[in-house]
């Protein structure tokens, strides 16, 4: 109970359930977990005719792990939720990440110090620079 009321970052506190459970409804889910609402009213909108919506994360607070979809109605780019509409996948699209960085999961490039491995050999056309 005491990580719903001080650990904001990994999941929904006591308030934002307490809001949730008065003033929101559950729009869908995405493939990662996470879910989404959307404010049953406009009353307490800062635009009159716009609900408000918002995302409750699973596990850690990070605005990368929302997909495209979910990111474009979640920002009023589109007025149908993925869970009722979802958006045509082109046939040369990745499938969505979160950004790891700052993870132990994170990606290096080749030549990194961070990459594991030997670092290659520099090109023979280098010279240093002599003043």
């Amino acid at each position: 109970m005491l990580d719903k009321i001080f650990l904001w970052w990994s999941g929904a506190t006591v308030g934002t359930l307490l809001t949730i459970g008065k003033r929101g409804r559950l729009v869908g889910t995405d493939e990662f977990g996470n879910k989404y609402y959307e404010d049953r009213t406009d009353r307490k909108s800062y635009d009159k005719g716009r609900k408000r919506r918002w995302v409750i994360y699973k596990g850690y607070a990070d605005a990368s792990k929302i997909p495209p979809d979910w990111h474009g109605w979640m920002h009023y780019i589109y007025d149908t939720p993925p869970s009722e509409q979802p958006l045509r996948r082109k046939a040369w699209e990745k499938a969505h990440e979160p950004n790891m960085s700052g993870t132990p999961f994170a990606r290096f490039p080749q030549g990194s110090l961070n990459a594991e491995g030997e670092r290659p050999a520099s090109a023979g056309d280098y010279e240093a620079w002599n003043p």
